[in-house]
């Protein structure tokens, strides 16, 4: 009856070093499902069928009970990472720009490029394929990050 106590109790401690420890599936969790198995069985080979069906109501129950307590606790909330990402991609400042103004392209947009619109420099994306430097473009697309540009020829 010890064996069977001490077999269970290590595979349920076992098993939440599996879940809250070591992730993915490791030794720790194979052995810790492996000793349950072999504490129930034990149960039901050595004592009678009542005898197994008990431990094995009483191991299930223990094993929800357990994780219930150990999820509900805030003792994980301070092992957790905890970060949140405040960030946002840069808004291009394009208050001069309106779809069907022209420019060139400076660099070479393979979609994504240097153009000059109205006199100042932005990041556009090409709709019309690679556009070699030097190129005439009319401005398709605003959207709050990105300029699609097409080559005028």
């Amino acid at each position: 009856m010890t064996s069977i106590i001490i077999l269970i109790s290590l595979g349920i401690l076992l098993l939440l070093l599996e879940f809250f420890i070591i992730p993915g599936i490791t030794i720790a969790g194979i052995g810790g499902v492996l000793m349950i198995i072999g504490g129930i069985y034990i149960a039901y080979s050595s004592h009678s069928t009542t005898f197994g069906n008990y431990t094995l109501l009483i191991t299930l129950i223990s094993i929800i009970i357990i994780l219930a307590f150990t999820l509900r606790t805030k003792t994980w909330k301070r092992l957790m990472l905890n970060t949140n990402i405040n960030s946002k991609v840069n808004e291009i400042k394009i208050n001069n720009i309106k779809i069907g103004d022209t420019g060139k392209t400076i660099s070479k947009l393979s979609p994504i490029g240097k153009v000059e619109i109205n006199d100042e420099y932005y990041q556009a994306e090409s709709i019309s394929g690679y556009l070699d430097p030097g190129k005439d473009i009319v401005v398709k697309k605003i959207l709050k990050n990105k300029i699609i540009v097409k080559s005028l020829k």
